[in-house]
């Protein structure tokens, strides 16, 4: 059975959703997939003990037996597209955000709704504790709608507490120039608003301008493990994050962790030592995120970034599309949360993979920063730390302090 194409998506891309909609958004079910084949369409053809073979989850092959059902989906989805209740962006399309093609775990469709011109912009990401005091409240809004006000987008998770916040900062501009500079990315399908009271905040974003994003089907409800995915999207957007307030459990380190991991530079506001509610922040900084007391310290060192990478333009300018990488090879996103749990090393030796060796062998006991390693390595950002989060998953190296360093 092959899905057919129609006004608004081609074989290709009907195959692509065949298969997200089989493995349920599983990105390394998708990626497992795709690598074992040329193709979507040949990945979707495949029998179903070609797939048992590799090894693909039972659940996913109870859905692979059930085609039918699989086009009724895609076929609902693209009524949607047809009425216009929302639009689907594939990784191979210029309209994807290519920052999101610099990632280890790239969503392989996005669904969205709004300007999709913003998700090409330069973003600085805002997150934080879903209860923030009065003061962080304030604070955030403050930063966004002055980050925002200098042609930043700002981009976080439409939480409550400070992601509302910023998006609300982000928003509040009189010059219509600025209006709408600001990214929501869903924990939950396209069409299912969470918390429920924020339907006003996502109408508010669509209608001024800005944009909301799901790697989700339409329809996912809320659930434990789709928040950490969408902390990864936020992250992968932006060229920083800014935490401005967050308990050390907050789901906001995940965010600053992410960000870390990318190469990206990670802000902190500190605040009194009592406050439990900014624990977190207080543990980033002596972590080594930046201290920031004023958003003035975040465009000096984020400018830099631009001004110094060719591959960035201005602010005010989209993102220049870059061609999409390798995606099956790609690591997923379940190896970028195991990353957060340092895997325990046994007593029987680690067999360092070949092409691991060489960072391996850079690496010693007193531990280096990525700066360092990226100037002896010679590798990209993201190649060198693909390649460090293989070796932590191993359980060859250790992170202390923003260190990597050889156990």
């Amino acid at each position: 059975m092959t899905p057919q194409s129609s006004p608004h998506l081609d074989p290709n891309q009907r195959a692509i959703l065949a298969l997200w909609y089989e493995v349920n958004g599983s990105l390394s079910a998708y990626y497992k997939l795709m690598s074992a084949f040329d193709s979507a369409q040949k990945a979707w053809a495949a029998s179903i003990s070609t797939w048992q073979a590799l090894g693909i989850h039972t659940a996913h092959l109870q859905r692979h037996e059930q085609q039918q059902q699989t086009l009724a989906s895609i076929d609902k989805i693209e009524q949607a597209l047809v009425a216009e209740r929302y639009q689907l962006l594939f990784a191979d399309e210029p309209e994807f955000p290519a920052q999101l093609l610099q990632i280890y775990d790239p969503p392989p469709l996005l669904f969205c709704q709004g300007n999709i011109a913003r998700l090409q912009q330069a973003q600085i990401a805002m997150v934080g504790s879903r209860k923030p005091s009065a003061h962080a409240q304030k604070s955030t809004f403050d930063i966004a709608q002055y980050l925002a006000q200098t042609g930043y987008v700002i981009t976080s998770g439409l939480a409550m507490g400070v992601d509302k916040c910023a998006h609300l900062g982000a928003l509040a501009q009189v010059d219509s120039e600025y209006q709408g500079r600001t990214v929501g990315v869903m924990g939950t399908g396209i069409e299912v608003f969470y918390p429920n009271h924020h339907d006003k905040l996502f109408s508010q974003i669509i209608e001024q301008g800005g944009c909301i994003v799901s790697e989700l089907l339409p329809h996912t409800q809320p659930h434990k493990h789709t928040f950490p995915r969408r902390n990864r999207l936020v992250a992968g957007l932006s060229l920083a994050t800014i935490v401005t307030e967050a308990t050390i459990k907050s789901g906001s380190l995940i965010t600053a962790r992410l960000t870390s991991e990318q190469g990206k530079q990670v802000f902190a506001l500190p605040s009194h030592i009592d406050n439990k509610n900014a624990e977190g922040c207080h543990h980033l900084i002596r972590e080594g995120a930046t201290l920031i007391y004023h958003p003035d310290q975040v465009l000096s060192d984020v400018n830099v970034q631009l001004s110094f990478s060719p591959s960035l333009p201005s602010i005010n300018q989209p993102l220049k599309p870059s061609t999409p990488r390798n995606s099956p090879q790609r690591s997923t996103t379940d190896r970028a949360l195991l990353a957060h749990s340092m895997p325990t090393r046994t007593s029987s030796p680690i067999k360092i993979p070949e092409h691991l060796s060489f960072i391996y062998e850079l690496l010693d006991w007193h531990g280096q920063d990525l700066d360092a390693l990226l100037i002896s390595s010679k590798l990209t950002a993201p190649q060198l730390i693909g390649q460090l989060m293989e070796l932590e998953l191993l359980g060859a190296i250790d992170v202390q302090g923003g260190r990597y360093l050889r156990l």
